[in-house]
């Protein structure tokens, strides 16, 4: 997806056809004309699913209605024939809830890459995107994507995918909606209705990994812009995309915002979130890490494994979709795939 940066900013009328004029524009993310048509010009055409040469990973779509998920199979578990269970990730894409999809090549490669090294079973969530579908039917469809996973109504989740390890994962505003599941209170309550007795009280969710997560508020945080003016700019496509919401200290926006839910109900047990150097919202990151860990244990520091803040630095938001073969890229890989395989 583009950075938002760029995506952030007020819609900027183009010369074109009168009969079918630029009438609201964010960035590359999106474009809306008089006559209701929306281009998206950042989104590379999608890929199908299949068999990954590079990586051996296997994957398929599979249809929940309203929404679609693609499955990753690496390798390892074929040969592995139901042996050996791998960790569960939900991978929640980002583009300000508007662009990309799980078909989208980026996300498409990180995800084989991703299955591959765990290796870990991917479940890549394709949930409607506004305008066409406002807000919250992407945090709808997730929700329901992700209870389907926990439910192992697939064969290859029952037969390779092991529920005590299950994890949310995305970027973005995928990352947004990863918090959004992880405070839900149907999934907070998913282990007390699948209990059996053997794990009473286990988190249903084993984590969480949020790289570069969209939230924002009214008040500034680190070196967030002070200037109500470009605050406001910085709220302008949630807004759009959310037409029912209250204001940019929506709970949904601003999980740090007075009257919010407390962060100490995640429904995981360990939360990881990457930040950029170079991205504006370098700062609401650390400050969601730095606000999770003082829920549970008191500080940042305090907090061992629980949670994790991997900054990196001289990159910039969701670097790794366009440079996936630099190092840091390959790095930040690492960090996830040893947070997700970690006891």
């Amino acid at each position: 997806m583009a950075s938002l940066n760029s995506a952030f900013s007020f819609p900027v009328p183009r010369p074109a056809d009168p009969a079918d004029e630029v009438v609201r524009e964010f960035g590359p993310l999106l474009r809306i004309y008089k006559s209701g048509r929306v281009e998206r010009p950042l989104v590379a055409p999608p890929v199908g699913p299949g068999h990954d040469a590079a990586t051996g990973v296997h994957s398929r779509d599979v249809d929940l209605g309203a929404c679609s998920v693609r499955l990753y199979l690496p390798q390892a578990a074929v040969a592995a024939d139901g042996a050996g269970k791998l960790p569960v990730v939900v991978y929640v894409h980002g583009g300000g809830f508007v662009a990309e999809s799980a078909a989208s090549p980026g996300y498409h490669l990180f995800l084989n890459r991703l299955a591959a090294a765990g290796p870990a079973l991917g479940v890549s969530v394709d949930y409607r995107l506004a305008p066409e579908h406002p807000l919250p039917a992407g945090y709808d469809d997730c929700l329901a994507a992700l209870k389907w996973a926990l439910s192992a109504a697939d064969p290859w989740v029952a037969a390779h995918g092991d529920l005590g390890r299950v994890f949310v994962a995305g970027d973005s505003a995928g990352a947004n909606i990863c918090h959004h599941l992880a405070m839900h209170p149907d999934v907070r309550g998913h282990a007390a209705a699948t209990a059996d007795g053997t794990a009473p009280g286990r988190a249903p969710l084993k984590g969480a990994v949020l790289i570069h997560p969209w939230f924002w508020g009214s008040e500034a945080v680190g070196e967030e812009p002070r200037d109500p003016a470009l605050r406001a700019m910085g709220a302008g496509l949630w807004f759009f995309a959310c037409p029912g919401t209250s204001d940019m200290d929506d709970p949904r926006m601003n999980p740090m915002a007075p009257g919010a839910p407390g962060l100490g109900a995640l429904a995981c047990e360990r939360v990881m979130v990457c930040a950029a150097e170079g991205d504006f919202l370098r700062w609401r990151g650390r400050a969601y890490a730095e606000a999770v860990a003082a829920a549970r244990w008191g500080a940042l520091e305090d907090a061992g494994g629980g949670v994790e803040l991997l900054e990196t630095m001289g990159e910039g938001h969701v670097f790794y979709l366009f440079k996936p073969d630099c190092d840091k890229a390959k790095e930040m890989l690492a960090k996830m795939v040893a947070f997700i395989t970690a006891p």
